[in-house]
């Protein structure tokens, strides 16, 4: 651009000169006019290219830039130039912004952008359907005002922003949110939303879990204590009362013996450690054997039968199955009143296999069906305690079903009995005497 004005100047020296030789050869008047007729000429042609340029500002785009001679020939250039420039550079831009909006939409958390007056410029997805937002509804939007929390206001007023905020959804109140404010360019800020709906319930679990194991086996140690303190302090006790405290004694460490047997088998089932060894399960003698163990634990208190309509065997890990269907087996005989029934079967399903256990006990109400296999759940429990129960038994059965791809159902009825199925798929029976197949 140094030699921009140089043309014009130039032009306008020329004029000027010729004007001079003009008066100098002829008369002052015909300069004049001579002079009078180049500038109109010379401001019509500048009249012209202004016009081409409003008209151009008008509606600027790069393919419609007029064409000049003279000075604005270099000007429309430099024009022309620039545009091109800002015309990629906004194609850049735009091709940034929808990078980060595909990547912030595949984020699994929701994002909020806020300007500097904590409006709402930008959300994802997942964002509205955490805070129940809509992007072209409250673009705009004091997001305050949007969330209604006192705690959430409190939290954007105090400008501190090292720890998230926990915080319950208005749109479903059983998602629990973690939200965040993280400060960025010119006074704006961006909002991180996590769901921590399962970490929390995790964390209540974990909770409950402690608690519950330290009631069981502080119970049980209360009893050997007080029994131990009672022998101590006595002076002299009689045999019959000594064996009754050993008894009594005996009894509750074999429940803490189980509590922590049962606690070991479900940490290893739950860890997955060594990996499931499986091999070929001989099913009609592992129920014969389960069979002789229930008549034993029952001591004659049941009627109990044996059904096997299946020669079939099962893919699998057997200590494993012996141990879920024991469970099963057992729960049947503690809750079942002396001279009820108690029925074993294994039976042969179109999509596989069932083994299941009915007895004519007292029956589950539906509520209580859901949540049989928590850990430490129980319908009742002081009746549970009184059986030896330990409150972990379905949830054992449930993780070794899982592991064999088979599923637990529940069928009761208050008063009538219940009856609990191990269903087990096709590609888990086996025709003993033959190799097993491959489970998946």
């Amino acid at each position: 651009m140094p030699n921009f004005w140089l043309r014009p100047l130039t032009t306008l020296g020329f004029i000027a000169l010729l004007s001079l030789l003009l008066w100098a050869t002829s008369s002052a008047i015909a300069a004049l006019m001579f002079f009078s007729a180049a500038l109109l000429f010379y401001l019509q042609f500048h009249l012209r290219n202004l016009k081409a340029f409003a008209g151009w500002l008008a509606q600027p785009e790069a393919t419609s830039i007029p064409q000049g001679s003279g000075m604005w020939a270099p000007l429309f250039s430099l024009l022309y130039q620039q545009q091109r420039r800002q015309s990629s550079s906004e194609t850049d831009l735009s091709a940034s912004l929808e990078r980060f909006e595909r990547a912030a939409e595949a984020m699994p958390d929701g994002i909020v952008i806020l300007n500097n007056k904590d409006q709402i410029e930008w959300c994802n997805s997942v964002a509205e359907a955490q805070l129940g937002l809509s992007l072209e509804r409250d673009r705009g939007q004091w997001l305050a005002y949007l969330l209604r929390q006192a705690q959430f206001s409190d939290y954007l007023a105090a400008h501190n922003y090292r720890e998230p905020l926990i915080v319950k959804s208005l749109r479903n109140r059983d998602l629990t949110l973690s939200v965040q404010l993280v400060p960025f360019g010119d006074a704006q800020k961006l909002l991180l939303i996590r769901d921590i709906t399962q970490i929390e319930r995790v964390e209540t679990m974990r909770r409950d879990f402690v608690a519950n194991v330290s009631h069981e086996l502080r119970t049980p140690l209360t009893v050997v204590g007080g029994f131990l303190e009672t022998l101590v302090d006595a002076e002299q006790v009689d045999a019959a009362q000594m064996r009754h405290y050993l008894q009594l004694m005996l009894e509750q460490t074999t429940r803490m013996q189980r509590l922590v047997e049962d606690l070991l088998m479900l940490s290893k089932l739950e860890s997955g450690n060594g990996g499931l060894h499986e091999g070929p399960v001989d099913v009609p003698r592992l129920l014969d054997t389960l069979n002789r163990e229930a008549l034993s634990l029952s001591d004659g208190r049941h009627r109990i039968r044996l059904d096997i309509h299946s020669s079939d065997g099962l893919h699998g890990n057997e200590d494993e199955l012996h141990s879920a269907f024991g469970n099963l087996v057992s729960n049947a005989i503690r809750y079942t009143p002396e001279g009820g029934e108690i029925a074993l079967r294994w039976t042969k399903q179109p999509d596989g296999a069932a083994f299941e256990v009915s007895d004519s006990g007292l029956g589950i109400d539906a509520q209580h069906i859901p949540r049989l296999t928590e850990r430490f759940y129980r319908v009742d429990r002081g009746r549970s305690r009184e059986t030896g129960g330990t409150g972990l038994g379905l949830a054992i059965v449930k993780h070794i079903l899982t592991r064999h791809q088979a599923k637990l159902e529940i069928e009761s009825t208050p008063g009538e009995g219940s009856t609990f199925r191990a269903v087990f798929p096709a590609q888990r029976l086996i025709q003993l005497g033959k190799e097993a197949p491959s489970a998946s």
